[in-house]
């Protein structure tokens, strides 16, 4: 599934410009024009990038991300900035609260798409390897391997634990990985998502390995190599 882009920008000329040319280049898009709401799309769809306006009518966009990189669940989403505050001052700020990039208006569309795939790669996103705790994936080949040793998976455990090496240590709603792995049009009972956990734990654990795939209670699962 293409990675998830959230915008949060009260000017809607401007957003719908940035939505028309992110969907032209295969992204999933969502638009909050306010801080509020973003933040509550954030809690709602785990973005895998948020392309964040200093400017907002309620929160300033250097609270917002503030927010994003004080929360455990949210702050390895990369936040690129856009502003038209483009003195030296303005930018350490905006680093200094986490931003993980900065772009001033008025920007090229180009140079913002190559910054968003510069940032995604850094979290894995766009990479065809994947890797993380012995485990490492070919998204090109489709190959698994953990310790070395080749692991057969199914296409549904292999988008989930694609979805896993993605964000390595997140915990994943039972929705949220729904939505990220059959796709937030189709129907499918959270009770789905055990079963294809199980399936995925019992193809990484044969031979006795030990379980990287954390249950935790009422929240979800995390990819954790933390006991």
């Amino acid at each position: 599934m293409k990675p998830l882009i959230l915008i949060i920008e009260d000017e809607h000329a401007q957003a719908q410009i940035l939505q028309y040319n992110l969907e032209a280049e295969g992204y999933r898009v969502k638009h909050a024009p306010t801080a509020d709401e973003g933040l509550l799309l954030i809690q709602e769809y785990s973005p895998n990038l948020i392309l964040l306006d200093w400017m907002l009518p309620d929160m300033s966009g250097i609270e917002v991300c503030r927010q994003i990189k004080v929360n455990p669940e949210t702050k390895t989403i990369p936040v690129i900035m856009l502003t038209a505050r483009g003195t030296e001052d303005d930018k350490v700020r905006g680093l200094g609260v986490g931003a993980d990039d900065y772009v001033v208006k008025p920007h090229s569309i180009k140079e913002l798409i190559a910054r968003i795939k510069a940032n995604l790669r850094k979290v894995g996103i766009g990479n065809t390897e994947l890797s993380y705790a012995g485990i490492e994936m070919n998204t090109e080949t489709y190959r698994v391997r953990r310790d070395g040793e080749n692991i057969k998976l199914g296409p549904t455990e292999f988008r989930l634990l694609k979805t896993f090496l993605g964000r390595p240590q997140k915990v994943w709603s039972r929705t949220q990985l729904l939505d990220h792995v059959w796709g937030a049009d189709i129907y499918v009972d959270e009770r789905t998502v055990d079963v294809h956990i199980g399936r995925l734990r019992k193809s990484l654990n044969r031979g006795k390995r030990r379980n990287l795939i954390r249950t935790i209670r009422s929240a979800g699962y995390a990819l954790d190599q933390d006991d």
